[in-house]
This record gives structure tokens, C-alpha cells and sequence, in this order.
């Protein structure tokens, strides 16, 4: 396949949408993208002191490879620079062109199959119930060493939900086109196998 596929992938923190879209990527032969990787990059600038839009204009490929780009400090650093206006912009085309390469692409985010790639032809929406995500995310941290509780992750998704989804640029929200999959009593085996079937569908008819 040489045409460009674009599948996109959206959906809150936690509810499984990166690993589904590698799988996707993988199962199909396509490019991956996480996009948070890239607010994750300009929130850890932004960490160390950098103004979010000039981080966001000066991003490298090599940004995406900082081992600290998955705490839980970073984490919510990018979603406050994601409400920005100029950060958005500024990591607008590196996405769009990224998506439409030659042989397909996956991007996984929050506003891919809304804003993004609002002509996807795949969009796919990966959610789950906010104490499903906690526990996931809790789990994570403890394996990593982290100090924290339960409730205080819960407390952080809640958050990161509502300052995604009630943003005036691009909030978090479901394609009216895009196929639902909620993950909250699913094995990801399951998920994966619902999120392949669907873009399976998209293909067979986009076909002539």
C-alpha cells in the first residue's frame, strides 16, 4: 500500500488508546505517531524553565527520546501547554504531514479525528471510566517506584478530563464519525481485535 491511510486515535489518559494504535500500526504495516509524545516534550521544556511556545516552535525529533517524558510531573505539564493556541499551531503541520505519508499512518492524541485529521479515514475513540484509567495509571507509577496514592491519581485523571475536554482550542472529544471502544471490562487482546476489525472496515470501503 503505497496511498496515504490515516487511522486516527483519540481518547482520554490512560483508557489504552497507545497501545491499541501500536498494535494498529504494527497489525497494518503503518507509521506511528503518539502526539502527546509531542506536548510531553514541551511541557518538559517548559519544566526547565523554557517558554511552551518557543519550546513548541524549536522541537526536535530527539526531544521524543527523554526517558522523563512519561512522569506524572510531565504529564500534566503537557496538558496545561496543550491549552495554548500558538503550542497547538505550532505542532499542527508536523502532524498533518506526518499523517498523510506515503504507505499509512496512525496518530493517537485528544483532537486527531477532530481537528487534526478531521478527513481520517479511520477514526477510532478509546475510552474507559476515570477509576478504570486511575488504576491503570496507579499501577504504572508503582512499578516505576513513584510515591503516590490511588486517590491522588484519580484526582490528577479528573483533572487532566476536565481541563481537556472544557479547553476553548481543539478540547477532547469524540469524531461524530469515529468508532467507539471502551476499555473498561475489555482484556486488551479484545480491544486491539475490535480497533483492527474497524479500520479492516474503513479500507474494505474505501476500496473501488
Amino acid at each position: 500500500m503505497t496511498q496515504p491511510f490515516t487511522v486516527a486515535i483519540d481518547g482520554p489518559a490512560a483508557a489504552g488508546k497507545g497501545t491499541i494504535s501500536k498494535a494498529v500500526a504494527a497489525h497494518f504495516g503503518f507509521a506511528h505517531l503518539d502526539t502527546g509524545l509531542l506536548y510531553r516534550a514541551v511541557g518538559a521544556r517548559m519544566l526547565t524553565g523554557e517558554d511552551p511556545i518557543r519550546a513548541a516552535q524549536n522541537l526536535v525529533a530527539e526531544d521524543l527520546d527523554n526517558p522523563d517524558l512519561r512522569s506524572a510531573d510531565v504529564a500534566q505539564a503537557a496538558s496545561k501547554v496543550a491549552v495554548i493556541p500558538e503550542v497547538r499551531s505550532a505542532l499542527l503541520d508536523f502532524q498533518r504531514a506526518f499523517a498523510r505519508r506515503a504507505g499509512g499512518a496512525v496518530l493517537d492524541g485528544r483532537d486527531i479525528g477532530t481537528v487534526i485529521c478531521p478527513q481520517a479515514e479511520a477514526k477510532l475513540f478509546v475510552t474507559a471510566s476515570a477509576e478504570v484509567r486511575a488504576q491503570r495509571r496507579f499501577a504504572e507509577l508503582q512499578e516505576r517506584g513513584a510515591d503516590t496514592d490511588f486517590d491522588t491519581v484519580l484526582a490528577d485523571v479528573n483533572a487532566r478530563d476536565a481541563r481537556d475536554s472544557s479547553r476553548a482550542d481543539a478540547p477532547l472529544a469524540q469524531a461524530e464519525d469515529a468508532v467507539l471502544i471502551d476499555t473498561s471490562d475489555m482484556t486488551i487482546d479484545a480491544a486491539v481485535a475490535q480497533a483492527i476489525s474497524a479500520v479492516e472496515a474503513r479500507r474494505a470501503g474505501d476500496r473501488p
